[in-house]
């Protein structure tokens, strides 16, 4: 039941006790404030990771062929692996059931023009799907088809910051830009999360490129993306048969480490995801120390409290106060100032958070730290319930003190 005449007691008692009042209240605020910035900081590192593991699908494996560390069969260590189109061909005929797309990946760099302007830019030899595995936004135009690989046009797709530098303003699409000594139309534009580097690739058919360099038909890399129905224990099996394959189709060692590599994008995002979290949770056990050392901090000043207020609780007993009431005082009192503070500490961090955003990328890679108000709300709850607690226990032996006894106390 609400009591005005207990309400105005409260206030009084705060405003005659500033410096106390103010010393527990700091103490509530610091341990909901810290505990805030810790998550949030421990959410930012998810967000970080996230970002730079969600670039590309995570139903995407990469095949790269690299040198053998091995003798085997007869061919001798260090030799360097390649693959070539054929590969392609042999590993669609083999996994049809796991293969949702492939393509492979012809890199090189090179100089490119239109007009007067010109600049060094990554080109890669891909095919259609390659879009789906890059996660490659389209931002007007269109991507590479199957007719631009089989009839092996000069037709290329560009980044964003490649038109930006190239074109200055001007729509690249339909233009012809020059490299290689060759003139490229421009069918498409996009864009990429991954970053300004993503966005000053330029993309042509792998077949063309092939053609272009002496009619060659081998690959850099093949990247393949699997059905997303097969699961993780799918991909993982799917993974494995893949490279035992392909070193069995190239003569390496079936223990050599080397030879090839596989690379998993789901693989990648899971062992990064589980740093994130163990980093989240070495995070959130500081924060929740924090806590506790501001549960203990305001059990401390509670007790305190009451100890100095005992002539005046032997008073109020002396005149009729029952130690009911006595309790509920002290308990209100003391919920009363934890709720205030904790609130205070909770929008603190939040908008410090807020304030924050995306500052400690670059330098500590933290991107976006935040945290779930729910949780801030439980912490805040949490910290007021022990604070209430911490009030009763002391209040509750004062109230049991007989006046007489309470009015000798020094």
């Amino acid at each position: 039941m609400f009591s005005r005449d207990r309400w105005l007691e409260i206030f009084e008692t705060i405003k005659k006790n500033k410096l106390r009042t103010f010393l527990s209240g700091f103490t509530v605020a610091l341990g909901i404030l810290i505990f805030v910035v810790l998550f949030g900081f421990g959410n930012g590192l998810r967000n970080t990771f996230e970002k730079f593991f969600k670039d590309d699908a995570l139903n995407t494996i990469w095949l790269n062929p690299s040198r053998t560390s091995k003798p085997y069969m007869g061919y001798e260590a260090n030799r360097r692996i390649e693959f070539d189109n054929d590969d392609m061909e042999d590993i669609q005929k083999r996994f049809d059931f796991y293969i949702e797309g492939m393509t492979p990946r012809i890199t090189f760099s090179g100089n490119v023009g239109y007009k007067l302007e010109s600049n060094n830019y990554t080109v890669r030899g891909v095919g259609p799907s390659h879009q789906k595995n890059e996660m490659t936004i389209m931002m007007k135009g269109r991507f590479l088809n199957g007719l631009d690989i089989e009839n092996k046009e000069r037709n290329v797709v560009i980044g964003r910051l490649v038109e930006q530098d190239l074109f200055k303003g001007e729509d690249g699409i339909g233009k012809f830009i020059s490299g290689g000594g060759r003139s490229w139309k421009v069918i498409g534009v996009f864009q990429d999360d991954g970053g300004d580097n993503e966005e000053r690739i330029i993309y042509a058919p792998y077949t063309t490129v092939q053609l272009i360099r002496k009619n060659t038909d081998k690959v850099d890399q093949i990247v393949i993306s699997y059905k997303p129905e097969i699961g993780y224990a799918g991909a993982v099996a799917f993974e494995n048969q893949l490279k035992k394959y392909m070193k069995q189709k190239k003569f390496i060692d079936p223990t050599d480490g080397r030879g090839i590599r596989v690379r998993s994008a789901s693989s990648d995002l899971k062992e990064n995801d589980q740093f994130a979290s163990v980093l989240q949770y070495i995070i959130s056990f500081v924060g929740i120390g924090t806590l506790l050392a501001g549960i203990i901090g305001i059990s401390n000043i509670m007790v305190f409290v009451v100890k100095e207020r005992t002539k005046e609780l032997g008073i109020r007993k002396a005149i009729g106060a029952t130690p009911k009431s006595i309790i509920g005082m002290i308990l209100h009192e003391a919920i009363f100032i934890t709720t205030i503070s904790g609130y205070f500490g909770l929008l603190t961090g939040v908008a410090l958070l807020n304030f924050i955003g995306d500052k400690l990328e670059e330098e500590y890679y933290i991107t976006n730290p935040s945290i779930d108000i729910s949780t801030g709300i439980a912490a805040t709850i949490l910290l007021i319930a022990f604070g209430a607690f911490a009030g009763y226990l002391p209040a509750k032996r004062a109230a049991q003190i007989k006046p007489i006894e309470a009015l000798r106390d020094e």
